[in-house]
């Protein structure tokens, strides 16, 4: 764990931030891969779900 406190005890924000940018910078080829694959598969199964639901409402209104 980083040293957040400076020699005069006075927080030292470089070790927050620090730790900040370990947790968030990634490889940028696992966000790119990940970005492109997922938000495409929600479109594709919610489009799915949405003629279900309206085949299933149109058939019942038919029947």
């Amino acid at each position: 764990m980083a040293n957040t406190q400076g020699p005069q005890g006075t927080p030292d924000p470089a070790g927050s931030t620090q730790m900040f940018r370990a947790f968030v910078d990634e490889p940028e080829g696992r966000q790119q891969a990940a970005a492109s694959s997922g938000p495409r598969i929600g479109v594709i199964v919610g489009v799915i779900a949405a003629l279900a639901v309206v085949a299933a409402v149109t058939w019942l209104a038919l029947m």
